[in-house]
């Protein structure tokens, strides 16, 4: 149940659910129908389906955006019933586990709010790991060191906390999604500035480049914008492409933004200076890049969700290559970073989620699986230290994952 389909509620309160007759047995499908299509249609949001704690844990992202959910113990149950046999976790991929020479250790920690659905997580400069808590409205704080996780409450009601990027002041900068605002969060006093986004109205993922300029995503609004953050000047850019869904985004060495184009079988890059959009279109009709990420030698790398793919884009000469993601087709890679030029990304389709290693120097794959399942991975970070950072949505937490040094 996408974040950027469910709107403030504001009239969910008020929403009339037919409750069944006293003594009878609950309706579960009446129920979910009165109340799971209240902000979209539910048969738009179950994807390939989800285990009953999976479904329980979208029950309570639904209750944390105001839909009105019954206290009932046996209405819950009915609907629980309900959606675990009509929307079964079946058609995923089976993890494919490929043995390397690396050696991993990975820590989870969960978010006080149940719910919460993290999103997308961050690795700040001073160790801590940050999240998204996208249906609590909420940035959560892990203090690796003590486990400590303290949540900071944001201003605007179901704002929908997307994207994540630390400043050079240690403030944390997020895209609210669904609340149509890039927002800033101060951590020494909890104060939070908002700036509204106007026609880019899902603000998505955001990256700071090289002047302190502010560049984010809106995937529905088929928008790249341009904050900058000294005068609260916001530019918008329309790819060339009409829907091509702009979502991920990463700068190159010479302060290029390169943004993975959701909706389409391409690669834009946006020139700083002239605010230019250049398309970059992959071989495969197909293609649909949903993350990206860059190594020094400024070759991109993109995870294209739709065919199960790993791909890699030469900007210079427009060549690509591509490798089938370890467990298949329908692996959907989602989330990938970079480090010391290594490609690191996760299979978010596959039961249970991997952790996908990819050496470009071998051409070769190691995998592990998340402990917990860590449905669904959305997106990844890096630690100072060079350690890779997961957020878990259906799980409701926060992977940290430590690569043992040679």
């Amino acid at each position: 149940m996408s974040g950027r389909s469910l709107p403030a509620l504001a009239a969910a309160a008020s929403l009339c659910i037919a409750f069944p007759a006293w003594g009878a047995k609950p309706d579960g499908k009446a129920l979910v129908d009165s109340t799971c299509n209240t902000c979209h249609p539910l048969s738009a949001r179950v994807g390939s389906g989800y285990t009953p704690a999976h479904w329980k844990n979208v029950m309570r992202m639904m209750t944390n955006q105001g839909a009105p959910i019954p206290k009932d113990k046996a209405e819950v149950a009915a609907m629980l019933s309900y959606l675990t046999k009509t929307y079964p976790d079946e058609g995923k991929a089976k993890a494919k586990v490929v043995k390397g020479p690396v050696k991993v250790s990975m820590k989870i920690w969960k978010a006080p709010t149940p719910g919460s659905r993290p999103h997308d997580p961050l690795a700040a400069r001073d160790g801590s790991l940050w999240y998204t808590g996208q249906m609590a409205n909420v940035l959560g704080r892990v203090d690796p060191k003590t486990g400590k996780v303290k949540e900071y409450h944001l201003k605007t009601p179901h704002s929908g906390p997307h994207g994540l990027m630390e400043d050079q002041d240690g403030n944390i900068w997020y895209t609210g999604n669904t609340g149509n605002l890039i927002g800033k969060l101060d951590p020494k006093t909890g104060a939070v500035t908002e700036y509204p986004t106007g026609e880019a109205k899902d603000p998505h993922t955001l990256v700071f480049d090289r002047n302190g300029i502010l560049w984010f995503t809106a995937q529905n609004a088929n928008r790249i914008g341009r904050l900058d953050p000294k005068t609260g000047e916001i530019k918008l850019l329309t790819p060339p492409t009409p829907n091509s869904r702009p979502y991920g985004m990463t700068l190159s060495s010479r302060g290029e933004v390169f943004v993975a184009q959701f909706g389409a079988n391409s690669i834009a890059k946006v020139d700083p200076q002239t605010l230019r959009v250049t398309e970059y279109k992959l071989p495969d009709a197909k293609a649909r890049p949903r993350r990206i990420t860059i190594t020094s030698d400024d070759i991109v790398w993109y995870s294209d969700y739709a065919r199960g793919y790993l791909g890699r884009l030469d900007p210079s000469t427009g060549q690509v290559r591509e490798w089938l993601s370890p467990s298949g087709p329908k692996a959907a890679p989602y989330g990938i970073s970079a480090i010391h030029d290594v490609i690191w990304y996760n299979e978010s389709e596959a039961k249970p989620n991997t952790i996908v290693r990819f050496d470009p120097k071998t051409d070769k794959f190691q995998s592990w699986k998340i402990p917990g399942g860590g449905y669904i991975v959305r997106n990844t970070s890096v630690t100072k230290d060079g350690n890779l950072v997961c957020a878990n949505s259906l799980v409701n937490t926060v992977t940290l994952v430590t690569i043992a040094k040679k």
